[in-house]
């Protein structure tokens, strides 16, 4: 285990043995400050950049990468393989799961789910001289749930408690309240239209 002498922590800090905390961005002008808040449980393999704010609660998988610049707020939890690329804004009660990647600028709000295999891109032109001005990943609104091994492009905003189906590419804006799938994803019903498959319960979300 390796803790940066710049690190800040709240309490009842877990940390397993072969993780890195604070491992400083090789980018200039970048802080070599982080703050964690308290009752973090960070697996073994994590890596955590320094220059980052992470609230209470965080927990981590085995082998996951948060990069610098990242905002991010409490009862985060990150599982094996996932990445958060740097300058992103997260906000309360974000699950990600398994073998995700998050691109730089992207901004995710409270209590998003994503299921194993999401890529999230966020560059227009890959390869343009003026790239690195223009990226800006996507915005997922409040509750949306995006299904396994989506692929969401810059620029787009998935709305508010909106379900993305398996296997999806996400090329254009999708509203609130809706399921959409498909590549490229379009609306097909609205979630309160939704019946639970299992018959366990009358609507999976209501």
């Amino acid at each position: 285990m390796s803790i940066s002498e710049n690190i800040q922590t709240g309490k009842n800090l877990s940390i397993d043995t072969d993780v890195i905390i604070g491992y400083l961005s090789p980018r200039s002008g970048v802080s070599d400050r982080l703050l964690i808040g308290k009752g973090a449980r960070i697996r073994s393999g994590s890596v955590i950049y320094a220059g980052s704010t992470i609230g209470d609660g965080l927990e981590t998988g085995h082998n996951i990468v948060l990069r610098e610049q990242n905002v991010i707020g409490d009862d985060f939890s990150i599982w094996n393989n996932s990445v958060v690329d740097y300058g992103c804004r997260i906000g309360n009660g974000v699950k990600i799961h398994c073998n995700i990647y998050i691109a730089q600028f992207t901004v995710i709000e409270d209590e998003v789910f994503m299921a194993p295999g999401v890529t999230i891109s966020n560059d227009i032109h890959p390869g343009c001289p003026d790239s690195n001005e223009c990226m800006r990943g996507p915005v997922l609104k409040k509750g949306c749930r995006i299904g396994v091994n989506v692929t969401i492009v810059p620029y787009v905003t998935i709305g508010e408690n909106t379900l993305i189906g398996a296997g999806s590419v996400v090329t254009k804006d999708i509203p609130a309240g809706v399921l959409a799938y498909g590549n490229p994803a379009r609306v097909h019903a609205k979630l309160s239209d939704l019946v639970c498959k299992t018959g366990r319960r009358e609507a999976p979300y209501r």
